[in-house]
C-alpha cells in the first residue's frame, strides 16, 4: 500500500485542482469513441488519459497526449456518468504548468498574454488597429453594449474583417454600442486550457475591474470561447454581467424588425457548428435564422451538424499548435462542407475561421467553397 501512495497523492492533487468528478469514470469507453481524434486514428486517446490520471501514473505529459484535447465538448455530453471530462484535463495541464513544462509554443502564447495582453505575441497598441479608417464608437456613460472584439478578430488579418462587420451591422440596427480599446486583455479562455490557472485569473480579474470601471453592463462577444468564459468562469471571480453572442443578439434584431437586409445573397450556404457556441452553449438555432434569412432559406446542412458537429481541432490552445495534416479535423470538415455542393461554408467563430481558411488552402478547395463568418455575410447584404 505505501508503494501506492504517490499515485494517490497525483489522484487527490487532481481532485482539488478541479477533477472533482474524476475518480466517477468507469472506463466505459463512450468519451473515447465519440471523441474526433478517433476519426483520424491519431494519438490522443482521452480513455486513456482519465484512466491514467485516476492511477496518478507519468507519462502523459507529451504534447500530442495531454495538449491533444480540443476541448469540444462531446465526450462530456456522451459521459453517461457526467464526468467534466475537459476539468479532469485542465487540471492535469494546469499541475504540468506549475513545473513550467508545457509545450513552448503555449508558453509564447501565454508569455504574449502576461506581457501585452494577448495571445499573438503583438504590442498592446496594435489592439485597435483593426479600426483604421471606421468610425467605432468609444464606450462611455450612456453606451449599452460593451463590444468585446476576440483577440483574433484583432489581430489576425483575416479575422479582423469579422469586426469590422461587426461594426457595419450594429451600426445599421442602430444599437447602442462601443469598446473600450488597448485596455482591454485578452479573454485568458484558452489560457486556462493551456493550464495556466495563475495567469487566468490575474487577467480575468483585470479585465472585470476595467469592465466595472467603464460602467459596463452588458457585452457583446464576437467569440464563442469568449463568450463562455464571460458568462461561465467570470462569474466565480465576480464578473456578473450580461453577456450576448452576436447570433444571438443579430437573430432578435432580425426578427423585431430592427436589423433590415435590403437584399438576399443568391448562394446556397453550408454551416459549421463551432464547438463553442454549439456544445458548450446551445446555440444552434440563431445561426441558422440568420443564414437562412440572408440567403432566402437557401442554407444546406452537412452530413455531421448540431452536437454531432466536427470540431475544428483549435480549442484547447490548439489554435497555437501545430498538427500533422493527416491529423487535422478541419481539413475532413472542408470535404464534408464541399459534398453539400454550397460554394460558402459559414461559421460563427473567429478561431473556426482561422483553421477552416488554412485547410481550404491544404486541400486544394480554394477555388470550390470561401469561408464566411455570419457576421460578414449579415453586411454583405445590408
Amino acid at each position: 500500500m505505501e508503494a501506492l501512495t504517490p499515485l494517490y497523492e497525483v489522484n487527490e492533487a487532481l481532485v482539488a485542482m478541479g477533477a472533482e468528478k474524476l475518480n466517477l469514470c468507469m472506463q466505459c469507453g463512450m468519451c473515447a469513441g465519440s471523441c474526433p481524434w478517433r476519426i483520424v486514428d491519431g494519438p490522443f486517446n482521452i480513455r486513456r488519459l482519465i484512466r491514467m490520471a485516476q492511477l496518478g501514473v507519468e507519462g502523459y505529459e507529451s504534447d500530442d497526449i495531454l495538449y491533444g484535447c480540443t476541448t469540444c465538448n462531446k465526450c462530456v455530453l456522451k459521459c453517461p456518468r457526467g464526468v467534466t471530462i475537459i476539468d479532469v484535463v485542465r487540471a492535469m495541464r494546469a499541475m504540468i504548468a506549475e513545473t513550467g513544462a508545457i509545450p513552448s509554443v503555449l508558453r509564447t502564447a501565454t508569455g504574449s498574454v502576461h506581457s501585452n495582453g494577448n495571445p499573438w505575441s503583438e504590442p498592446r497598441e496594435k489592439r485597435t488597429a483593426w479600426m483604421q479608417g471606421l468610425d467605432v464608437p468609444v464606450f462611455g456613460e450612456g453606451t449599452e453594449y460593451f463590444l468585446f472584439v476576440c483577440c483574433t478578430s484583432a489581430y489576425d488579418v483575416r479575422s479582423q474583417n469579422i469586426a469590422k462587420s461587426m461594426v457595419k451591422v450594429l451600426s445599421a440596427a442602430g444599437v447602442s454600442f462601443g469598446v473600450i480599446g488597448e485596455e482591454e486583455n485578452c479573454c485568458s479562455e484558452s489560457v486556462r486550457k493551456m493550464g495556466d490557472e495563475t495567469l487566468f485569473a490575474n487577467t480575468a480579474e483585470k479585465n472585470i475591474k476595467l469592465f466595472k470601471e467603464k460602467g459596463v453592463k452588458k457585452i457583446i462577444a464576437t467569440s464563442p470561447h469568449c463568450y463562455t468564459t464571460f458568462t461561465k468562469e467570470y462569474p466565480d471571480l465576480g464578473g456578473e454581467f450580461e453577456v450576448v453572442h452576436y447570433t444571438q443578439l443579430l437573430a432578435r434584431l432580425l426578427e423585431e424588425g430592427k436589423l433590415k437586409l435590403s437584399k438576399t445573397l443568391d448562394k446556397k450556404v453550408t454551416y459549421h457548428d463551432p464547438c463553442y457556441l454549439g456544445r458548450h452553449n446551445d446555440i444552434y438555432d440563431e445561426p441558422r435564422a440568420l443564414i437562412s434569412a440572408v440567403t432566402g432559406g437557401n442554407l444546406v446542412e452537412m452530413k455531421r451538424i448540431r452536437k454531432e458537429s466536427l470540431c475544428c481541432g483549435a480549442g484547447g490552445g490548439r489554435l497555437w499548435m501545430e498538427t500533422k495534416p493527416e491529423w487535422r479535423f478541419s481539413d475532413l470538415r472542408i470535404h464534408e462542407a464541399c459534398e453539400t455542393g454550397a460554394p460558402i461554408l459559414a461559421t460563427a467563430c473567429p478561431y473556426c475561421i482561422s483553421m477552416l481558411e488554412d485547410s481550404r488552402k491544404t486541400v486544394n478547395k480554394e477555388d470550390e467553397i470561401e469561408i464566411k463568418d455570419i457576421s460578414e455575410l449579415i453586411a454583405e447584404a445590408l
